[in-house]
């Protein structure tokens, strides 16, 4: 599935603009012309961040590693580290895939 391009600045604070105004997720997805998914996952954006800005590229390496630990606990610190420096480029050590790993609350 082919992602489509960012929101601009502009979009994004007209939506928590209508946020604000008490405008309902149907009313602005239907005067911006944008999926509801997207005008929901905004608003919530806002809401946990105050900020509706895009992610830095570190950011979306940490997402990506969380998202790794979460769903294979059962691989080694070793094969997730060299699994996302092939799939992604990412660069990341063992040793913050066993940090990631206590921080989530698996031990051993």
């Amino acid at each position: 599935m082919v992602r489509s391009q960012e929101l601009s600045e502009f979009k994004r604070g007209t939506m928590i603009g209508c946020h604000l105004c008490n405008k309902s997720i149907q009313e602005m997805y239907l005067l911006l012309n944008i999926p509801r998914s997207t005008v929901s996952g905004i608003i919530t954006k806002w809401k946990q961040l105050g900020t509706t800005a895009t992610q830095s590229p570190s950011e979306k390496g940490q997402h990506m590693l969380k998202r790794t630990v979460r769903t294979s606990r059962q691989l080694s610190s070793e094969s997730i580290s060299k699994d996302l420096q092939t799939s992604c480029g990412l660069q990341i050590s063992t040793t913050t895939v066993c940090r990631e790993h206590h921080g989530m609350g698996f031990h051993g």
